[in-house]
């Protein structure tokens, strides 16, 4: 079966951020995302659940986006301009799709 190669992005930030980095992926052009919710983790303030409080926000959402590489660099520029002030991180690795139409 034939695959093309693609990126996937995966940005996570707090809850209260989803609609600000919402509308600047899609002023970057990025028409295609999915949001989750984030049940916990641990970073550098230590472990942390989706029950208990994250600085001001009540809870983390990741958006993972799957884009051609040549949108990268809007996508990122658009996510960093949300996320530089605010809990949050960026990954980006590659992967393949199956329908290149698609994104």
């Amino acid at each position: 079966m034939q695959t093309h190669r693609a990126k996937r992005v995966e940005i996570t930030i707090e809850a209260i951020m989803q609609s600000r980095l919402t509308e600047a992926v899609q002023k970057a052009g990025i028409t295609g995302f999915t949001v989750l919710p984030v049940l916990g983790g641990s970073g550098r303030s230590g472990e942390w659940t989706r029950a208990g409080e994250i600085g001001r926000a009540s809870g983390m959402v990741q958006m993972i986006c799957i884009i051609r590489s040549e949108k990268l660099d809007d996508l990122l520029d658009a996510a960093f301009s949300v996320v530089e002030r605010h809990i949050g991180v960026v990954s980006i690795v590659d992967c393949e799709v199956l329908r290149a139409e698609r994104f």
